[in-house]
């Protein structure tokens, strides 16, 4: 066959699969949406993807169900969604966990950064570096101060691996200090040690360490950004602290599997912008400690890229193993 006839060939049939996906993407949703979250009911990730859910129900006329895939940091609903048909209707709800488990993980059932498609960014959250209200750190410099003086302190994570522990990691290499880690078996046992006085520094979640510190049990020496946080204005940003260099946040997302038609990606980021911008959606998140935020595909994409190198470093760095 000739080149000539081959390239015809080859454009008949490009034409013909862009007309069938244009068409699939036209009858799009033609049946309920799967918002998977690998996380258990009741937590941050799943209110988050409730309220995204039930407002994407509204906008496209079609169920919205949130299906919890709890399990392995995230893993078991990453593996869901990216083995799901390609066609727009199961979805994961991204975290953080996403992009740390890549360089945590030795194996993983999917391919991190193959296996997915970026829709849009739902919301960042930061978290905040927290002491015991007796210890004697005011501020983030005293902290670091102290550490550089050669006084030994500890610090209290949720576990080897977990979120805490690697915003640790990040800000004490940063900052070129050493604490002692202390790991807990989640993060509840790690902060009423902290509240306690046995452990007297830790990073939490905003959603935990903010009502903690209004009550008096924690001391809150920063949030874990350059900028202050619209969530807890109050409460100073890194740079402020001297740690001009360090922005580290956690985050929502939403994802579909590689493969899914490009109308159907753009159809959602669409809608996705529009939900954070609701009073109804963006009052929720930002009571969850999450400042409502949206993007194109193509930067969460690069987002996204830039996170998993970004903590695959920080576990290489600080030698990380998980229990």
């Amino acid at each position: 066959m000739k080149k000539s006839s081959l390239a015809r060939l080859f454009l008949t049939a490009s034409l013909s699969l862009a007309a069938t996906c244009s068409a699939w993407a036209q009858s799009w949703p033609s049946q309920q949406i799967r918002i998977i979250v690998g996380f258990p009911a009741g937590g941050a990730s799943d209110i988050a993807a409730r309220l995204i859910g039930q407002k994407l129900a509204e906008r496209l006329g079609k169920p919205v169900v949130v299906e919890n895939r709890a399990g392995a940091a995230g893993n078991v609903g990453a593996e869901a969604v990216a083995k799901a048909a390609p066609d727009g209707h199961t979805l994961l709800l991204g975290t953080i966990s996403l992009s740390i488990n890549p360089g945590l993980y030795p194996k993983l059932p999917y391919e991190p950064l193959k296996d997915f498609a970026a829709i849009s960014m739902i919301s960042s959250t930061p978290f905040m570096l927290v002491v015991t209200p007796s210890a004697p750190y005011q501020s983030i410099k005293d902290l670091v101060d102290a550490a550089k003086s050669g006084k030994t302190i500890h610090y209290a994570t949720a576990g080897n691996g977990s979120g805490s522990h690697l915003f640790m990691e990040l800000f004490t290499h940063t900052a070129g200090i050493k604490l002692t880690h202390v790991p807990y078996k989640g993060a509840a046992p790690a902060m009423n040690d902290v509240m306690g006085g046995q452990v007297p520094v830790a990073f939490d979640n905003v959603l935990t360490a903010l009502p903690l510190s209004k009550a008096g049990k924690l001391r809150v020496l920063g949030v874990s950004t350059k900028q202050r946080s619209k969530v807890a204005p109050d409460v100073p940003s890194m740079a402020e602290g001297g740690i001009t260099n360090f922005d580290a946040t956690a985050w929502f997302a939403l994802f579909a599997p590689t493969g899914t038609p490009r109308d159907i990606i753009n159809r959602l980021n669409r809608e996705v912008a529009e939900a954070v911008k609701d009073p109804a959606v963006a009052d929720k998140l930002l009571a969850l400690g999450a400042e409502p935020v949206s993007s194109t595909p193509e930067q969460l994409d690069a987002f996204y890229r830039s996170e998993v190198a970004r903590w695959a470093q920080v576990v290489r760095q600080a030698r990380v193993t998980i229990d």
